[in-house]
């Protein structure tokens, strides 16, 4: 036993495998060039993404204090981040008060740990999830796996995505890179008990997911969850999602384990009601979720008879003790800021190697990990040190957070940390080139004669876009063009427009 935040927690034991690590693959350069190239995978993004973000649109439109709930919701976050320890302890006090048994676990192998052995006394060699990414973040299905328990995804499209050998490609719609068609091939080849000449119509393919999630829900001794939140004047949790599988899984099961990252807390009960509007309308467009689950520690008689809830920190700690970047762990998981992304719109989620994808996941991942001097990779060509250059700055990202996260001055904020974590470095090719930009621009002759010489480049290209430079300039037409130049400078032009 060891403590954290002053509390007891559980050091893995010595059979627990190792977690699975939060980020794989190549950096995000390397790995966007790959989904660039599947013009299916664009176009399944490209609908999805839209037609999410469109009715977002609507029904945000309809209340006229939309943006007092955000400011609301930002101001909560702010607060919770503020006092997070006396929180957390607060919400620990009342779940045990309640029946419930609170772990407090440091990293993914203690997490780990910890759930694999509640499943262990359970006697259960099966598991059924409701969507948890934290649980993703940990690679918990790997550490059951690797003790002989097998962990059923119950969220529709968490299905489809563990069924295909796949990974989540987005926050709220794991499978949105999958249309019918490639669904109807998975489920009628990987999931044992679909029904013969599956058609591919959207409730067939539902109809076949519910039967076979049915006899799992029913057998099932062990429940494990997320947490979209968690009150700590109550110990209350709180899920909310659209299919129903999730009341199933925080009902049937004797045992519930629920799995929620430390910034999930909110302070009081009344907080929920600003997160139940900003969250579905952010999400699924919805003016609310269908489904709202909430429990408080154990009821004899109703629901799990055993609940335990672990506190994950796995460097949620270490993006505190940023005062800039720690907006990141405001964050509600609603996924609106990858429905407006051009950048996800056409990489998709894959590119960005992490459970958290898009905008969030580039300012969010890396922290996680940590960058630099923290014991992360380090630079901008490496795997997590790449996440926060994937991204056009255009704002539009901010504009869509619920609770107002500022990720454009958050991701400028990375990208320094992760080319100098030391603070003080020798001046770059980049730190060169601004330099350099900057003097031109604050001298009207030296802007005239660049001025001059662009417009003889555009001459000799016949204004033609530049696909290929010689180094360094290769560095820039290696992942994209220099537009066509004008053939007459703007200086030469205004003094032409002005002599007629």
């Amino acid at each position: 036993m060891s403590t954290y935040l002053g509390m007891p927690t559980v050091r893995p034991h010595p059979d627990t495998p190792p977690a699975a690590p939060l980020r794989w693959g190549p950096s995000f350069p390397q790995a966007a060039r790959q989904t660039l190239r599947d013009e299916q995978l664009r176009a399944n993004l490209r609908t999805a993404t839209r037609t999410i973000r469109d009715k977002r649109r609507r029904v945000t439109a309809e209340l006229g204090d939309w943006e007092q709930l955000r400011d609301a919701g930002a101001a909560i976050k702010a607060d919770v981040m503020s006092r997070l320890p006396e929180l957390l302890i607060e919400l620990e006090a009342n779940v045990t008060a309640r029946g419930g048994v609170v772990h407090w676990a440091r990293d993914a192998a203690e997490a780990n740990a910890i759930v694999t052995g509640i499943v262990r006394a359970a006697g259960a060699r099966e598991v059924v999830k409701v969507k948890s990414m934290a649980t993703q973040e940990i690679g918990l299905n790997d550490a059951l796996a690797a003790v002989g328990v097998d962990a059923v995804e119950t969220d529709l499209a968490e299905r489809i995505v563990q069924l295909a050998g796949d990974m989540p490609s987005h926050i709220l719609v794991p499978a949105i890179h999958r249309n019918r068609a490639e669904i109807q091939e998975i489920f009628a080849h990987r999931m044992g008990d679909a029904p013969p000449g599956l058609s591919d119509e959207p409730r067939a393919l539902a109809m076949a997911a519910r039967a076979h999630l049915r006899a799992r829900f029913l057998r099932a001794e062990v429940a494990i969850s997320g947490a979209n939140l968690a009150i700590a004047e109550t110990g209350t949790v709180a899920v909310v999602e659209s299919e129903g599988n999730g009341r199933m899984c925080l009902t049937l099961p004797r045992v519930l384990v629920t799995a929620m990252g430390i910034e999930k807390v909110l302070p009081t009960f009344a907080d929920l009601e600003v997160f139940l509007q900003l969250l579905p309308r952010s999400s699924t467009g919805e003016r609310m979720n269908p489904y709202t689950s909430m429990w408080t520690g154990v009821t004899p008689g109703d629901g799990p008879s055993e609940f335990h809830l672990v506190l994950l920190d796995n460097g949620r700690t270490r993006a505190l003790a940023d005062e800039l970047g720690r907006q990141a762990l405001h964050c509600i998981r609603c996924s609106a800021c990858l429905n407006v992304c051009p950048v996800y719109e056409h990489t998709g989620g894959h590119a960005y190697g992490s459970v958290y994808p898009g905008p969030i996941g580039a300012i969010l991942t890396p922290q996680l990990l940590g960058l630099g001097d923290e014991g992360g990779p380090f630079g901008a060509h490496d795997p997590t040190g790449s996440l926060p250059f994937a991204s056009t700055l255009c704002g539009a990202c901010y504009e869509a957070c619920p609770v107002k996260i500022d990720i454009p001055s958050a991701l400028i904020h990375l990208r320094e940390r992760a080319l100098h974590p030391d603070g003080g470095h020798p001046p770059t090719a980049t730190d060169l080139a601004m330099g350099a930009a900057a003097r031109v621009l604050a001298s009207g002759r030296l802007l005239r004669l660049a001025g001059r010489a662009a417009a003889l480049v555009g001459r000799v290209t016949g204004g033609r876009p530049i696909h290929r430079l010689p180094w360094p300039g290769s560095l820039w037409t290696r992942v994209r063009d220099v537009p066509g130049l004008p053939r007459r400078s703007l200086s030469a032009w205004w003094r032409d427009r002005g002599s007629r």
